[in-house]
């Protein structure tokens, strides 16, 4: 098996011949890669890839292009006449596509055909899969059919990451490397995958709400694995939380406290909070199976409910670490009319104020909170980067709001005598891209329209919207927050309209602690990776423990775009078994 040690020694020509065959049929990635090793070598495989990624990014689009075609078509005339390279070879045939039934073979064609006439360039596929064992062909099929739809600038973009993706795998094999922590915590998120909602397992959809029977198949997963992994503490607390704690070289050390949550939305992905209990598992798996105690003890926390999807109410589970459980919750109902307390007592919770006020954490005996997350977003993916830096997580505000105009003819009224509600919003929805686009990391979004009692034959007189405005500080929210209101009533006023405007919900900024987010940047570093930092537009568990501890996060690229609350959410074991090595640098350096 090849070594970093020699390729790292090796001259020009050596380290193109080492890496032959990683990039298919294209020795000039690794001749521009040559050129980025660092004098004292490449710290890692992850850092060697990552200069390969590099070199591909900026040869040009029409090298990128070459790069491309070189790759055959799958199942295509190459694999019949058995001309592929071996790379391909191996991974065509481990995925299943030489054994292909005649209708799945032909389907395969057709594809291919389409495909080509549609975008100028052969479909392209990591057939391995993000664990690296192999997709299935009705897999492979499904994505084909999918992104034969898009657009060819993301297609051609989906082709560069899906051969990066191939390349990491050869390398993979190259160095005899295996992801075994990464493979462990991919596993892991599928094995909770199998536990869903009524209604939704049917349909083969993940949907894990809070206290529902899947849901306490889940936590009680958790507290098995937490024990198998040698923690020494494991318990379900009095909202559902799944706690293990790893002690510290002395029972009264601090802990360091870590996690994230295992609810789901409804037809969610696998990787959006369950990662951040995942990673901290096997991290310390790998430390009991070694004998180690750190100075510090490592608690994790599964926490039961983020999503918000099952009571109306988010963020109930880290609410009760910092003392932050609103009693009036416990009356809340779902959508059968079922309390959150009588949900909370036929779990088996005590559900009484008494038992919840209890699990309020001591922040004289934590270091801090730690989280690790999947991006939920296109940034990393698109930058071809495994791991980002959180700078902040933003704050919020959300509005419900309506514009009342005058319903009448939309064929007899004149267009300087219309009173338009929906033009109005229209009008305020570009408003809102502008102005949020015209600052650094601040988002704006008109996600809900509605035209009650519309008709394709009426004047809109209603028009109900809702508003989500959001940035990495609080001015800044709301800073926007008034330019938008300011712009809505300037509308109506021009328009001859009425407006009303409901703040429904609001979220403060939680930036990182300086100290932490530096731990985990020289966490990144160490591992040769390039540093990018970038806030959270999405809420987490964080937000909440930033009201008690220092917090910081890190994230990891979600594939297909970076898509989440998605059943097409996915991350590889590579990137994931990247967190558990970041996570251990973090706290290698705390411990030192």
């Amino acid at each position: 098996m090849l070594t970093l040690a020699q390729l790292n020694a090796a001259d020009r020509a050596g380290f193109v011949a080492l890496l032959d065959g990683t990039y298919e049929l294209s020795p000039w990635v690794a001749e521009l890669a040559f050129a980025r090793r660092p004098a004292a070598g490449f710290a890692s495989l992850a850092a060697l890839a990552q200069a390969l990624v590099l070199s591909v990014r900026e040869a040009g689009r029409e090298t990128q292009l070459r790069l491309i075609r070189a790759h055959p078509e799958l199942a295509g005339k190459a694999m019949v006449s058995q001309s592929l390279t071996a790379e391909s070879t191996h991974e065509q045939g481990r995925a299943g596509l030489a054994d292909c039934t005649p209708e799945e073979f032909a389907h395969i064609q057709r594809l291919n055909a389409d495909y080509n006439a549609k975008f100028g360039w052969p479909f392209i596929l990591a057939v391995r899969g993000p664990r690296g064992s192999g997709l299935a062909r009705a897999e492979i099929i499904a994505a084909f059919e999918r992104r034969l739809a898009g657009h060819p600038d993301f297609e051609f973009a989906e082709a560069l990451r899906n051969i990066h993706r191939i390349a990491r795998l050869r390398l993979n094999d190259k160095f005899g490397f295996t992801p075994t922590l990464g493979q462990r915590v991919w596993d892991w998120a599928e094995a909770l995958a199998a536990h869903s909602d009524p209604g939704y397992k049917d349909r083969g959809e993940l949907t894990v709400t809070y206290l529902t029977a899947a849901h306490r198949a889940v936590a009680a997963q958790l507290r098995a694995w937490m024990q198998e992994c040698g923690f020494d503490e494991v318990g379900i607390d009095a909202v559902g939380n799944v706690v293990g704690v790893y002690h510290g070289s002395q029972a009264l050390a601090p802990r360091l406290l870590t996690g994230s949550h295992y609810d789901t939305v409804r037809n969610g992905g696998r990787y959006d909070g369950r990662l951040g209990i995942l990673v901290p598992m096997a991290l310390v798996a790998e430390l009991h199976a070694a004998g180690r105690r750190l100075p510090f003890g490592i608690e994790v926390v599964a926490f039961a409910e983020e999503e918000g999807q099952r009571f109306p109410t988010s963020f109930l589970a880290s609410s009760a670490l910092v003392g932050g459980f609103d009693a009036a919750w416990l009356d809340q109902l779902d959508a059968e009319g079922i309390s959150l307390r009588e949900a909370m007592r036929a779990a088996g919770l005590p559900a009484t104020l008494e038992a919840i006020a209890a699990l309020r954490r001591d922040p004289a005996r934590y270091l801090a909170f730690v989280e690790v997350h999947i991006e939920q977003g296109p940034v990393l993916d698109a930058l071809d980067l495994p791991l980002g830096v959180v700078t902040s997580i933003n704050g919020s505000l959300r509005y419900r709001g309506e514009v009342i105009g005058r319903a009448s003819h939309a064929g007899t009224t004149p267009m300087d005598a219309r009173r338009d509600a929906a033009c109005a919003v229209a009008e305020l929805m570009l408003f809102v891209e502008k102005r949020a686009a015209a600052v650094p990391d601040v988002v704006g979004t008109v996600g809900m329209l509605e035209v009650p009692a519309g008709s394709v034959n009426v004047v809109p007189g209603r028009c109900r919207f809702s508003l989500d405005l959001r940035a990495t500080t609080d001015t800044a929210r709301d800073a926007l927050a008034t330019d938008v209101r300011a712009e809505l009533a300037r509308i109506c006023r021009v328009r001859g309209l009425a407006f009303q405007t409901e703040l429904i919900a609001s979220a403060a900024a939680a930036p990182s602690a300086p100290a932490w987010q530096a731990r985990w940047e020289a966490a990144v570093a160490a591992l040769g990776l390039p540093l990018h930092r970038l806030p959270s537009g999405a809420g987490h568990d964080a937000m909440k423990l930033h009201e008690a501890l220092p917090q910081a996060m890190l994230f990891v690229r979600g594939g297909n775009a970076g898509i989440s609350h998605n059943p097409l959410e996915t991350v590889t074991a590579d990137d994931a078994d990247l967190c558990v090595a970041a996570l251990r640098q973090l706290v290698e350096g705390l411990a030192a």
